[in-house]
């Protein structure tokens, strides 16, 4: 019996695994599995869950999306497509995002509201000392790296054409976030390409 796609998730600030990106992949990979999973606040628990994740269902492919860009990027081993990826989470929560967060999408906790303190953003910024560490030649293949251009809210295209290659990165007709036409113009054209090129079934996990 042949094996169904898969495709992991990864959620922005203040999202969940049911967002609404989530279920337009679902609409449009109707044959795939999306695994989207509601993630911890704290970036070290996040980034446990999705290696835990990506260890057990060894999905074809990761998207993430801002902040879940910067955890995708950190799935090793794997062809993943970063949007918008937001590097700098310290910064960005220290100003605008302290105190108590409303979260934008349903999550399977029933939670509606969270926290963000000093120390989550202590958290944030030992993450992103340590980052790029696993950036080779290797991983250089396995991403794209997808930018809005008309995104009010991070631009990490310098850094990441530095890191992974302008021939890595694409610029799209867009903000910040996903909609249901980027999805399916964009981003499923890609997945696409990952699973049927490149030996994208023989990466190591």
């Amino acid at each position: 019996m042949e094996r169904n796609n898969k495709l992991l998730y990864v959620h922005g600030f203040a999202s969940s695994g049911s967002s609404g990106t989530v279920m337009t992949l679902r609409r449009h990979l109707s044959s795939w599995r999306v695994i989207a999973p509601d993630l911890p606040v704290d970036p070290f628990e996040a980034l446990e869950l999705l290696r835990g994740i990506v260890e057990q269902e060894k999905p074809d492919v990761v998207v993430g999306t801002s902040m879940g860009g910067m955890y995708a990027q950190q799935l090793w081993g794997i062809p993943r497509i970063i949007v918008n990826p937001s590097f700098e989470m310290s910064r960005s929560l220290l100003f605008g995002k302290m105190g108590r967060n409303k979260y934008m999408s349903k999550r399977q906790d029933g939670a509606t509201e969270f926290r963000i303190d000093k120390a989550v953003v202590e958290r944030f910024k030992q993450m992103e000392k340590t980052q790029f560490d696993g950036v080779n030649d290797h991983e250089k293949a396995l991403v794209t790296a997808l930018f809005g251009d008309k995104d009010p809210v991070v631009n990490f295209y310098p850094l990441v054409s530095e890191l992974y290659g302008k021939e890595r990165c694409i610029h799209f007709n867009g903000e910040h976030r996903l909609n249901d036409e980027i999805v399916k113009k964009v981003v499923i054209p890609i997945i696409n390409e990952y699973v049927k090129e490149n030996n994208a079934l023989n990466y190591c996990y």
